[in-house]
């Protein structure tokens, strides 16, 4: 319906060449918005006032020449001009009904632009380590995520889900390792589990069940010989007595990652390189398939999960770094090569290669990106956590440098999500392997809550999630509010079987000027919005805004049940009526889907 009125904006200027020759690149649709009240009419444009200045003219006073010339319409009841210069439109009840008709005959596809060919999009999301299970924080980014890839969907673009897998380097090194550990440790052997390792219970588990050579089995002593001591993980208590031959008030000696590189040296010895790539290689895809049945459980699936490691082996990295290099973008000091980031808005220089010839995951990130332009990519989305704020400047830096533009990447960042059960924060630790999965998160309050519940506020806001609320079947529950909507229409239309009624869905329409309750115009208003809202969600990757839309829409339902009757004798305004809630059934479903949130028949 904002398109309906764009167009007849469209016509007034195509008859005042003067001011059409004035509107430049703004879209039509841009300078039309619903009113907030009713009185105003439905709709209202400052197109007169976006013109004024380049026109010279009052805004009133081009709105007065506008309207003149704004073409008759059998959906226009009235124009008129408010304000200083405000263009304000008033449908007739029949645009609404025309609506209805549309939501119906379109279902699934209401609200759904035409898909077009470019721009193709890449979008990035979750990418979690996989060094264990995923926890409630991935769970955010996970049906944010997805939730996008929907909205973009809807609004025509081509998108491709990518899951990028962290499979090389060194935390694969302290998986691998802290999995060697835990199986010396099911063969009896006794030693202190590194403070730098991964600590869950689920390594335990993967030590379980992968296989390793018996040889690999050493006794403590020749495990820990010449490897440092650990460090104390926090902050430990000062000691009374000297401990270590240091002085009383000193903590004790210690450097984590001197004690896990050693352990990691000593994997390599004594398991061979080979040896020690297969412990890797079974505990990362361990992780991955688990990683993946859990998304796939979730409801989030991807065209490609990506390996880092296939850019090393297909050397997309070096081919990234020559381009850079060809650019003059590369330089040399201290033995290590240079980024030259700081001249693209970075704060400061980076190391691409160190000083011993290896690879910084800065460069695999830049070869990464780079990768996705040469596979055709147009537009790059990528999803991280606040913690990645950082990244952004750099990676855009790299993308400018090798000749793209900044503006081909997008990073949305995700804040943090805080447990909350019964009014009470959960304490959650990832380092020592203490942390909620998102499996666990699943298993009790379920998927539809879950996605629903994440999506509920804007990705840059922190996310109290609250427990108790998610898993309650009251109207306090947005989902369960959203659902029950949607349940009740199935209701009534199970009613109307029992009672040996039917719809006749041909002849509800003819019947549609009969809606004439301040709940039915209230309820054919909020329908007609719905595309609209789907525009404005995937344009700003805000899936919040269909959120607060569903809620809305939800309760103006509610309200016109609660008012109304709808089986009645009068088989006219009763067919008009159930065309009225097969409709809201339709953009109720429509939009839960968007979200990954099922529409229940019954609860």
């Amino acid at each position: 319906m904002k398109h309906l009125i764009a167009q007849f904006l469209d016509t007034a200027l195509e008859r005042t060449p003067e001011l059409r020759s004035l509107l430049g690149e703004l879209p039509l649709e841009s300078t039309v918005e619903r009113t907030r009240d009713a009185e105003h009419g439905d709709f209202a444009s400052n197109l007169a006032m976006r013109l004024a200045r380049p026109a010279r003219r009052k805004p009133r006073e081009l709105a007065e020449t506008i309207v003149a010339h704004m073409p008759e319409a059998a959906l226009l009841d009235r124009v008129e001009i408010a304000g200083p210069g405000f263009i304000n439109f008033r449908l007739v009840d029949r645009a609404f009904h025309d609506e209805l008709l549309a939501v119906l005959e379109q279902a699934e596809n209401y609200g759904r632009r035409p898909v077009r060919e470019t721009p193709r999009i890449l979008l990035e999301f979750v990418s979690a380590n996989p060094t264990g299970p995923l926890h409630v924080g991935h769970g955010r980014h996970a049906a944010f995520g997805a939730t996008v890839g929907n909205l973009l969907e809807a609004a025509g673009f081509p998108v491709d889900r990518e899951y990028y897998v962290n499979d090389a380097g060194r935390q694969m090194d302290i998986l691998g390792v802290s999995v060697w550990l835990r199986w010396l440790e099911s063969e009896g052997v006794e030693f202190d589990f590194p403070n730098a390792g991964y600590r869950g219970d689920y390594i335990r588990d993967i030590a379980a069940d992968i296989t390793i050579d018996a040889s690999a089995t050493v006794d403590a002593d020749t495990l820990l010989r010449n490897v440092p001591p650990d460090e104390p993980v926090g902050d430990e208590p000062v000691p009374d007595e000297p401990v270590d031959d240091k002085p009383v008030g000193d903590k004790p000696v210690g450097d984590k990652e001197a004690h896990i590189e050693a352990l990691i040296g000593k994997a390599r010895a004594l398991l061979g390189e080979e040896g020690f790539d297969a412990v890797r290689r079974q505990a990362m895809e361990s992780i991955r398939d688990d990683i993946e049945d859990d998304l796939a459980g979730f409801g989030v699936h991807y065209d490609r999960w990506y390996s880092e490691r296939s850019l090393i082996e297909n050397e997309r990295i070096d081919q990234a770094l020559a381009v850079l290099d060809e650019r003059g973008m590369l330089y040399r000091k201290d033995g290590a090569t240079w980024f030259k980031a700081s001249d693209f808005g970075d704060e400061k220089d980076r190391v691409v290669v160190r000083e011993n010839g290896a690879k910084t995951y800065f460069a695999s990130d830049i070869a990464y990106h780079y990768d996705k332009r040469v596979r055709g990519f147009d537009r790059l989305i990528d999803i991280f956590g606040a913690d990645h704020h950082g990244y952004v400047a750099r990676v855009k830096a790299g993308l400018t440098a090798m000749g793209y533009a900044a503006e081909d990447l997008e990073v949305e960042l995700v804040q943090f999500v805080a447990l909350y059960r019964g009014g009470k924060k959960l304490a959650m630790s990832t380092r020592a392997g203490e942390f909620v999965t998102l499996r666990q998160l699943r298993e009790e309050v379920g998927n539809d809550a879950a996605r629903f519940f994440y999506v509920m506020r804007s990705n840059d806001q922190h996310l109290d999630f609250d427990l108790e609320l998610a898993k309650s079947r009251s109207n306090d529950n947005p989902v369960y509010y959203i659902q029950y909507a949607h349940a009740r229409i199935a209701s009534v239309f199970r009613q109307l079987a029992d009672k040996s009624l039917t719809w006749d869905a041909e002849n509800g329409p003819a019947g549609l000027d009969r809606l004439c309750e301040p709940e039915e115009r209230s309820l054919m208003t909020s329908l007609s919005r719905y595309p609209e809202v789907l525009e404005l969600s995937a344009a700003k990757l805000a899936p919040q805004h269909l959120v607060h839309y569903l809620r809305d829409l939800a309760n103006d339902f509610h309200s016109y049940y609660n008012a109304h009757a709808f089986i009645v004798e009068d088989a006219p305004l009763r067919d008009a009526r159930l065309t009225l809630c097969a409709a809201t059934r339709v953009v109720i479903a429509n939009g839960l889907g968007i979200l990954g949130v099922s529409a229940p028949e019954a609860m």
